[in-house]
């Protein structure tokens, strides 16, 4: 990756620029979606049906340079238990999708709305196990927030620095059973955690903004 990523200011120039140009969008979402994909399945889709929901990115100074927050959901929860996530959830009836972020991720992890500088949003898509479309937005605080993990919801905040995050040697593939198949996932890593799902997907098109080749090695190589 890039040295920018060593620089918090210089990663904010960076996206301030590059988040109001095209973006890779779905061509990248695919590279971190399972194969085969569910049937019928494309990133870019907006079903009539699909709920919203919002996540945060949140840049921040860290012991390793600049790093991000994500969020291990406590093992006891019904939906989507012990997975790595953004802090996010669904938009409110009225809400704006930026400030349904900002909301969640005070709510999840303590992050001060008015401490948070919203640099742009990545490419929405659509997570078909859940029927949400997802809008990811970018966020940038000077200070390391003082973490307070919902009790209820997070069971830890992880913190990742993003020159390590963002390394495409950190991607792989694992082969999972999905109802009657076994599938391809690809993922990343942040220290002894798999990042995968629609996390990925966020973090894959966040690496690719400053690496057009980022993702998963090829799996027919």
């Amino acid at each position: 990756m890039p040295p920018v990523l060593s620089d918090l200011v210089t990663i904010e120039s960076f996206l301030r620029v590059r988040l109001n140009e095209p973006l890779p969008g779905a061509d990248v979402q695919r590279r971190f979606a399972p194969r085969p994909p569910y049937e019928g399945w494309a990133p870019d889709l907006v079903p009539e049906t699909a709920r919203k929901a919002a996540a945060l990115i949140l840049l921040y100074p860290g012991a390793a340079g600049p790093t991000l927050p994500l969020t291990m959901r406590r093992h006891d929860l019904p939906h989507h238990p012990g997975q790595i996530s953004f802090p996010g959830g669904a938009i409110d009836n009225g809400e704006a999708p930026v400030d349904a972020a900002l909301r969640e991720a005070h709510e999840e992890i303590g992050i001060e709305r008015d401490s948070v500088r919203i640099v742009g949003a990545l490419s929405s898509f659509f997570v078909i196990v859940s029927n949400f479309v997802v809008y990811p937005f970018v966020g940038v605080t000077d200070t390391r927030p003082d973490f307070r993990p919902h009790a209820g919801e997070v069971e830890e905040v992880l913190e990742a620095p993003v020159q390590v995050l963002l390394d495409r040697t950190r991607c792989g593939w694992e082969r999972r059973p999905r109802e009657n198949i076994i599938v391809d996932l690809p993922y990343l890593t942040t220290g002894s955690h798999i990042v995968w799902g629609a996390t990925a997907m966020i973090l894959g098109e966040l690496g690719a903004l400053f690496d057009e080749r980022f993702g998963p090695p090829d799996l027919n190589r």
